[in-house]
């Protein structure tokens, strides 16, 4: 993947989520978003997903522009799967019908073509003798493989996931983290939130510490993890990796 972010800015009443936020890497899988709560992370993952309009800046993936105007947006999102950390499932569907749905309303499925594709991503997930729960009766690692499945259904260039663990618990965790490993090994291109650093370390090509609605620091990881230049990006390690 090669993506472009030049000064991108979006705030929110008074409250200025990305200021001026630039970003140039020519050819990354893993790029993991890290910082304090309230950095602009998840503002600059839902811009990227053109589920926010940014006030002003541009981004470019492969080359190609992100136009935000609302029919060019609609193809854009069609093309990027996103995961965000509150699962974002149907509650009234089944685990199946939450993958088939887009499937067939959004991308042109036939109805037996996307039942074909859900059963077998819910097999390759564990989840098959789930198909036909209602998230309610799902566990929330269940509910997050859910929605990953149903991400990585429409054959995504690009795989966004917004804290995709933080409200589970340490068990549930590790399995979604798994599940996103996995995907990183078949070489799948993502974009990833997190504020787990022992993950982040683990998967990232590159890493982008974002404070105060600024990139403070990006660099590949091991460069970022053992030998930060910038200032605020230690002080954040010192906190987060104290205990």
């Amino acid at each position: 993947m090669k993506i472009r972010l030049h000064r991108l800015s979006k705030a929110f009443g008074g409250h200025l989520a990305l200021d001026r936020v630039s970003l140039a890497l020519e050819e990354v899988r893993t790029l993991v978003l890290i910082g304090p709560s309230g950095g602009g992370k998840s503002t600059l993952l839902r811009i990227i997903a053109g589920l926010e309009y940014p006030d002003s800046g541009a981004i470019a993936i492969n080359d190609q522009d992100v136009v935000f105007e609302e029919n060019t947006l609609l193809k854009h999102r069609r093309t990027i799967g996103t995961v965000f950390q509150a699962f974002n499932l149907f509650p009234h569907l089944s685990a199946l019908q939450n993958i088939t749905l887009p499937l067939e309303k959004v991308h042109g499925y036939s109805q037996a073509a996307a039942e074909e594709i859900a059963r077998q991503l819910l097999v390759r997930f564990q989840l098959d003798s789930h198909a036909m729960k209602k998230p309610a009766e799902l566990s929330g690692g269940q509910r997050q493989r859910v929605a990953i499945a149903r991400a990585i259904s429409i054959k995504p260039r690009l795989l966004l996931f917004d804290e995709p663990t933080s409200a589970l618990d340490p068990e549930m965790t590790a399995e979604v983290l798994d599940m996103i490993t996995e995907l990183r090994d078949e070489g799948r291109d993502f974009i990833l939130v997190t504020h787990e650093m022992g993950f982040a370390r683990r998967v990232a090509d590159q890493v982008a510490l974002l404070a105060e609605g600024r990139i403070i620091e990006v660099g590949p990881v091991q460069q970022i993890f053992e030998s930060a230049t910038k200032l605020k990006t230690r002080e954040f390690f010192a906190k987060v990796l104290k205990y």
